[in-house]
Formats: structure tokens, C-alpha cells, sequence
């Protein structure tokens, strides 16, 4: 039962990326199938890990968040050296009995106990911030990619192209591995806009 259900959906969707094929001038090649095995398609696949490492756009955008990075951790550590240092004062003021009074010391308690918490917000918002533009990067970075594919398979006319990320491919063909032609034209494109 499990082997026509599969058998079933393989043919569908065989069928309907025979009527999705990209090439405008390209004859539809008619698809069969055989023991769950499609025929008739042009399939192409992109290895992502080899086209990050080398797609300067991404590199780019990687190497600005990491300085964004490093810039907030140095923010935040200032702060935090602020912070201790006057938590620092206030102890060995407190030991030696500086302060006028308890309710004097007690103001001072206060106002560093506000400035912890400000050093946490700060660490908090960078956070927020540093994680909503590593977002928005990666859609940046999703965009663009899978806006040159379309771009790309209009004169190529691939049925489908695959992403490969690490294994999750078990066996394919490196004949299909498309990655360089890919990572040429990403990198073309936007050094061109520059």
C-alpha cells in the first residue's frame, strides 16, 4: 500500500514539474516512471556550504555583522568594567564607613543597582539587535540566491535545482553540481553592483 501511495505521489510530481519547466523554447519531454524512478528531467544541484564560502555578498555581509559583533562586545564589556569598578568603590567605601549615613549609602546602592540593570539592557538589546540583522542577512542572502536561479535557469532550463547542504543528499551525480557556474554569476552580479 505504502509502495502505490509513493508511486503515486512521485508520478504527480513528476507531472506537474513537466508542466513548470523553465525554458520558454524547450519541447516538453514527456515522463515516465519507473519503480518510483523519474525520467525525462533536467536536474541540477548547488553544494550551499561551498557557495557561502565563497559568494562575496555573503562574505561581506558576514564580515559586517562580525565587526558589528566585536563592536557591541566592546561596548558591552566597557560598560561592565564600568559597572564593576564602581560596585569596586561602593564596597570599599561601605567596609570603611564613608558614607554620612545609611540612607546615603542606601542612595548609592540604588544607583548602582540601576546601572546593572542598564548594563543588561544594553547587553539585551545588542543581542536583539546583532540577531534581527544575522535575520535579515540570511533573507538577504536567500533572496538573492534564488533570485539568479530564476534568472540562471531561464537560458539552462533545469527542472529542478537542488540544494546540497553537508550529507543530505546520499548519492548524485557530480556531473549535476552546478556550484561554480553558480558562485561565478552571484559573484558577477554583484560586483556589477557595486
Amino acid at each position: 500500500m505504502k509502495t502505490n501511495k509513493l508511486f503515486f505521489v512521485l508520478a504527480i510530481g513528476a507531472l506537474m514539474l513537466s508542466f513548470c519547466q523553465c525554458k520558454e523554447n524547450s519541447p516538453v519531454q514527456p515522463v515516465s516512471t519507473n519503480q518510483g524512478v523519474v525520467t525525462g528531467m533536467k536536474i541540477a544541484y548547488v553544494e550551499i556550504d561551498t557557495l557561502l564560502s565563497k559568494y562575496q555578498f555573503y562574505l561581506d555581509l558576514a564580515e559586517d555583522l562580525l565587526r558589528k559583533e566585536e563592536n557591541s562586545r566592546l561596548l558591552l564589556s566597557e560598560k561592565a568594567n564600568e559597572f564593576q569598578k564602581e560596585v569596586d568603590e561602593y564596597n570599599r567605601k561601605l567596609q570603611n564607613n564613608v558614607f554620612s549615613s545609611q540612607e546615603r549609602a542606601q542612595q548609592e546602592a540604588n544607583r548602582i543597582g540601576k546601572k546593572q540593570q542598564d548594563v543588561e539592557e544594553l547587553n539585551e538589546r545588542l543581542s536583539r539587535e546583532l540577531a534581527i540583522e544575522s535575520q535579515n542577512n540570511s533573507l538577504m542572502i536567500s533572496d538573492s540566491i534564488q533570485a539568479y536561479l530564476k534568472d540562471y535557469n531561464v537560458d539552462h532550463g533545469y527542472s529542478v535545482i537542488l540544494s546540497k547542504v553537508g550529507d543530505n543528499i546520499l548519492l548524485i551525480d557530480p556531473a549535476m553540481n552546478i556550484t561554480n557556474e553558480i558562485i561565478e554569476g552571484l559573484n558577477a552580479r554583484y560586483n556589477s553592483a557595486k
